[in-house]
Formats: C-alpha cells, sequence, structure tokens
C-alpha cells in the first residue's frame, strides 16, 4: 500500500512539474529513465501513463524480452523489458523482490497507437536540454529508434529513443521465438 502512495505522489509531483514548467515558459523535454546500467531519455509526447509494477501473464512462444500482458487501468497490455529486448548488459540476471518494487512499466503514448508499456527499473525524473552539456547523433550502425546522445554535468552518458520509431521497428513488433 505504501508503494501505491508513493508512486501517487510521484505522480503528483511530476503533474506539477508540468504545470508548472508550461506556465513559467521552461520546456521538460524527456522522461528520464534508467534500464539496468543504460540511462534512457523518452519524449515525453512520445510516453504515456506510468504504472508501479503489477502481475503479469506470461505468454508461451515468445521472446525473451516479451515479458507478457498485463492489466493496466483495465485494458491488457502488452509488457517489454526493454533492458533485455536492448541487450543492455545484466539484463539477462532476475531481478530480486526488492528491485522489482522500484521498477515502473511506462505505457506508450496512445497515438502511437501500440498497446504495450516499457518496464524500466528506476524513473529519474524530467530532464530538459539545459540538463545536458552536450549531444551528438546516434552511431552509425545503432538501430533506427537509437536518437541523440547526451552528456549531462557530471559526464554520465544518456540516450534518446524515440519510441515512436521503437512502436514501429521489426525486431520489436517479431514477438515470436
Amino acid at each position: 500500500m505504501a508503494t501505491k502512495q508513493a508512486l501517487r505522489e510521484f505522480q503528483t509531483r511530476l503533474a506539477e512539474r508540468l504545470q508548472s514548467a508550461r506556465t513559467t515558459g521552461v520546456t521538460a523535454s524527456w522522461l528520464a529513465v534508467e534500464a539496468r546500467t543504460a540511462r534512457l531519455l523518452f519524449p515525453l509526447s512520445h510516453a504515456g501513463e506510468i504504472f508501479s509494477w503489477t502481475d503479469v501473464q506470461r505468454v508461451p512462444y515468445v521472446q525473451p524480452w516479451f515479458m507478457g500482458v498485463a492489466n493496466l487501468r483495465g485494458a491488457l497490455s502488452a509488457v517489454i523489458d526493454l533492458a533485455a529486448f536492448m541487450g543492455v548488459a545484466g539484463a539477462d540476471r532476475a531481478r530480486n523482490d526488492g528491485e522489482s518494487s522500484q521498477c515502473r512499466l511506462v505505457a506508450l503514448n496512445p497515438m502511437l497507437e501500440a498497446n504495450c508499456a516499457l518496464l524500466v527499473d528506476r524513473l529519474l525524473g524530467l530532464r530538459t536540454p539545459d540538463s545536458f552539456t552536450s549531444s551528438a547523433p546516434a552511431d552509425a550502425a545503432a538501430p533506427s529508434y537509437f536518437s541523440h546522445r547526451y552528456t549531462d554535468a557530471e559526464g554520465r552518458q544518456w540516450q534518446e529513443l524515440n519510441l515512436q520509431a521503437l512502436s514501429q521497428h521489426p525486431s520489436f513488433l517479431g514477438i515470436g521465438a
């Protein structure tokens, strides 16, 4: 119950910060998340509602990164382990109960017409372009859903994901094993 209350409080603070950003003219561009060791940026226009971890019904004969389906606000949504899908180091290691309680499901914006949610290990708040000291285009060999790479003042690397391109990528759509 405390987890649900904490999530509600976080969502309330996030909504207040978004409203404050609109009224002060500062635009928040990304939702910052962590998927295992990867620091990722989701464009706010692509991200939907955020849910706490919930039971996921497993589905047979699917890729290991396809966790199954979950009931999110009365609708069945596919749940994708983003770190496993991206091949992030350590993604094959099972999460313990403490780690799972910190995980969140970030639904894709309904305008993307992809009824799914991405499992991330932690929410890290909102970021604006001013949060970073430099940016560079994605590597030529990177998947098409990788947008720019950013570096913050502490030297940490962040990868922007184009969730619209991700939701249409053949490997993302190919869930069958």
